[in-house]
């Protein structure tokens, strides 16, 4: 999952740039290079990967072991565990001596990055995303896999899900029981349950409410979470407890046809952008097009939304390896929404979806 080759990538990528060095504290960045899921603290961990020279990890002197016992371990990089006493800002700046510019990883905390301007002052920072982008979003064999453990893991809660939906019942208490699949089916952590009963389901990121599901409702169900791998889920799908509402039904065939349509358009070369056009050509000439109010999708990985993005104005071609979802979704203020969402990988020749779940509306 982490070969050592991907470090020598990523200083070949930082000395293309321009760029003396990276700077990688906790986080996505940090665990793509190295592995190494660290903890987020105000004491200092960070990967520095100079253009020239051999990268090193700075860590606490108490999360050495930690280190050691991570996948970092096994590349070869050298540890400096730093002292309570010491200045490890200090430290980084006099072993990577003057640099005019380094890339500090996108998710660093301000608290870093501004210690990090007064130890090395004549310095300037950019984002590391933009050296890591072209090596995060073209998955590897190992990524592709971890994906698709991930995406099965969620269907098999979406398929326990018309047990746990009943009229009577709180969005929250849904929620709760999600929650619990979810780790059940070998995730580690959740991050995220959205149960939007009836209006609410026309909000797409409402948050779990005390509402109480009432029969003839739609629910959206948006589920994720991530995996020991450190990969991570994201799959929607539609339930309505009893039957469901005609105009409900009137726009959910068009949904489906819209994301058929994103999904069979994938290939390498086209467009972000026109992916996200063919779900919302279809939309808008069934006279929704004003109720599709969110991109077609994300790129997924490490983090749950990254690069690339499926939307208008993303020229970035597609290429094999790149994985995103596609999530069209049609939203009715005050009355209902819907969306439908897979996790595609962009193959050879065409896409691939990671989800098998049913897109049908799933009545219970």
């Amino acid at each position: 999952m982490y070969p050592v080759s991907r470090l020598a990538a990523v200083r070949e990528a930082t000395a293309n740039a321009g760029l003396g060095a990276l700077l990688l504290t906790p986080g996505p960045d940090l665990r793509y290079v190295t592995g190494y899921d660290a903890l987020q603290l105000e004491r200092l961990t960070c990967l520095v990967v100079p253009a020239a020279g051999e990268p090193f990890l700075v860590v606490p002197r108490l999360e050495l072991p930690a280190a050691e016992q991570s996948p970092a371990a096994r590349l070869g990089i050298e540890f400096v565990a730093w002292e309570e006493t010491e200045d490890p800002y200090a430290l980084v700046a006099r072993r990577l001596g003057q640099v005019e510019r380094v890339g500090v990883a996108d998710r660093m905390w301000a608290l870093q990055s501004l210690r990090f301007r007064a130890a090395m002052p004549g310095t300037e920072q950019v984002l590391a995303g933009s050296v890591l982008r072209e090596l995060r979003m073209r998955k590897s064999p190992a990524e592709k896999a971890a994906l698709a453990e991930a995406a099965a893991a969620i269907d098999s809660v979406h398929e326990l899900i018309p047990q746990l939906l009943k009229p009577g019942r709180t969005e929250r208490e849904v929620g709760r029981d999600i929650a619990d699949a979810i780790i059940a089916s070998g995730h580690a952590r959740v991050d995220f349950v959205i149960v939007g009963s009836g209006p609410n389901g026309a909000s797409p990121h409402h948050e779990l409410s005390d509402r109480v599901i009432q029969p003839g409702e739609p629910v959206v169900i948006d589920i994720g979470g991530t995996m020991p791998s450190g990969y991570c889920s994201d799959s929607t799908r539609m339930y309505c407890v009893g039957e469901p509402p005609a105009d409900f039904l009137a726009y959910y065939g068009v949904l489906k046809r819209a994301q058929e349509a994103a999904v069979a358009h994938v290939r390498p070369g086209v467009t972000c952008e026109s992916v996200d056009a063919a779900a919302r050509e279809v939309i808008a000439e069934a006279g929704y097009g004003e109720y599709f109010i969110h991109r077609t999708g994300h790129g997924i990985g490490l983090e749950t939304h990254e690069e690339p993005y499926i939307v208008s104005g993303n020229t970035e071609p597609m290429q094999p390896g790149f994985a995103f979802s596609v999530e069209p979704g049609i939203y009715l203020p005050g009355r209902h929404g819907a969306r439908i969402e897979d996790i595609v990988i962009c193959g050879e020749t065409a896409g691939e979806r990671l989800n098998h779940t049913t897109r049908e509306l799933v009545v219970v």
